[in-house]
């Protein structure tokens, strides 16, 4: 197994210096607690800082870690709040709807699932927490698309292949679904990722009405749907779920 990259674990070990003790440290400080040569700390924290992980005071050429830290740092504390906050939501989603529950974010232009929830039966199913669903095929992908302007820019930009004969791929197309979308409040993927399988996705806010995420009922299309339809019960229980984990998050009614 390939060790670790020196250049990286410097880099951590200069982020955990700055972000104990001192509030600020010069080069020489950074550079003697380390053991490193000036040259190396230098072009480490030139490099961090570049990236927004550290900034230098302009007067003392002191180091502190930066705000891309303090972002990446709630965007870590917004997934879990969010997945605290809907565990009950979503357990009493799935008992309702009888089908698997997920919960995605938006991550690396894709749908990462951070809570799954079993179809209530006794059949084999398989924990899909960290996997990644599609951004522009998938319901929770579209929702996000839909609500999130940075979603929204990647999946513009994105290739949208074709994953099933159902997928949409062409721009206008695909901007009539996200039109759809807002103007719904829901979202829904029939058969456009996976043969056979249908979904129903809605928007989480937060307390500031910005989308933090998505939750979606999934199940096999003739349970799901009726006459070619999505249930209607399944959506208005997709929606309820979502707008009350958004009133725990403190985003009021939607």
């Amino acid at each position: 197994m390939p060790g670790p990259i020196q250049s990286l674990s410097r880099a951590a070990a200069i982020l955990r210096l700055l972000a104990g003790g001192e509030r600020r440290l010069g080069l020489s400080d950074v550079a003697s607690s380390l053991g490193l040569a000036k040259g190396t700390a230098h072009g480490i924290l030139r490099t961090l800082q570049q990236e927004g992980f550290v900034e230098q005071d302009p007067v003392s050429g002191r180091y502190q870690l930066g705000a891309e830290l303090l972002r990446l740092g709630n965007s870590y504390l917004d997934v879990h709040e969010l997945r605290a906050r809907a565990l009950v939501w979503t357990d009493d989603l799935a008992r309702s709807s009888g089908e698997a529950v997920y919960l995605g974010v938006l991550h690396q232009q894709g749908v990462l699932i951070v809570h799954h929830v079993f179809r209530p039966d006794d059949s084999r199913q398989v924990l899909e927490v960290g996997a990644m669903h599609p951004l522009h095929s998938s319901a929770l992908g579209k929702v996000l698309s839909a609500y999130d302007p940075v979603a929204h820019g990647e999946v513009t930009e994105m290739a949208r292949e074709p994953l099933t004969a159902r997928t949409v791929t062409g721009a206008a197309e695909f901007e009539g679904v996200l039109d759809l979308t807002r103007a719904r409040g829901w979202a829904a993927d029939l058969e456009e990722t996976w043969d056979g399988v249908a979904s129903i996705a809605a928007p989480i806010h937060d307390r500031h009405r910005m989308p933090v995420g998505a939750v979606a009922v999934t199940g096999a299309v003739e349970r799901v749907c009726e006459d070619g339809d999505i249930r209607a019960h399944l959506v208005a229980a997709v929606r309820d779920c979502a707008r009350a984990v958004s009133r725990d998050l403190g985003a009021g009614r939607f």
